[in-house]
């Protein structure tokens, strides 16, 4: 057994049941989070060929977007490396077959590679200039023409998206709240 491994929850979406183990020092460590839950809710899958998972933890937004589009190519990537072992447990665990792991800071491992979706739960500790940079800036600059980025984010940085969205002429759109959490989708 994995020295940090906490428990295994199950997570039931679109009739499916997915199992993901956890690890103590992961990110929402007791189930999956509102925000992912909120923005695995709302995406609207438009037959993309490939999925960019962004700041991955444990996997489950990648995970059931790799379920829900078996033709496409999905990448789930995280910096933490716990995070990225833990994804490829979960990966296997769910069968799931379409699905890479690659640990990058940021996007730094992507830097010619772009998406036709990509997907982020902005982590709203990391301060924000690594949001606007990291997580908002530089993905929009890997998607594909035609291509979308939904993201979700705490309620309490919705001035800083539009205002991200205002200075950089970016068009957002919101999509979904709940629990204090909302889904933007940029498409470009």
């Amino acid at each position: 057994m994995d020295p940090y491994y906490k428990k295994t929850i199950v997570y039931p979406h679109d009739g499916h049941k997915f199992e993901f183990d956890i690890a103590t020092n992961l990110f929402s460590s007791f189930d999956v989070d509102h925000g992912t839950d909120l923005l695995i809710r709302s995406v609207e899958l438009h037959n993309p060929k490939t999925i960019l998972d962004l700041g991955c933890g444990y996997g489950p937004i990648g995970i059931v977007l790799a379920h829900k589009s078996p033709h496409a190519l999905v990448t789930l990537s995280d910096s933490n490396l716990l995070s990225i072992r833990y994804t490829q447990i979960n990966l296997k665990k769910n069968n799931i077959k379409n699905a890479v792991v690659v640990p990058s800071l940021g996007l730094e491992q992507f830097k010619n590679q772009y998406f036709d979706l990509i997907v982020s739960n902005i982590p709203a500790k990391i301060g924000e200039e690594a949001i606007i940079n990291e997580f908002i800036l530089e993905p929009v600059k890997h998607l594909n023409h035609g291509g979308e980025f939904w993201f979700v984010v705490v309620s309490r940085l919705n001035q800083l998206i539009k205002r991200i969205a205002k200075q950089n002429k970016l068009k957002f759109k919101k999509i979904s709240k709940r629990h204090g959490h909302t889904v933007y989708k940029i498409i470009l």
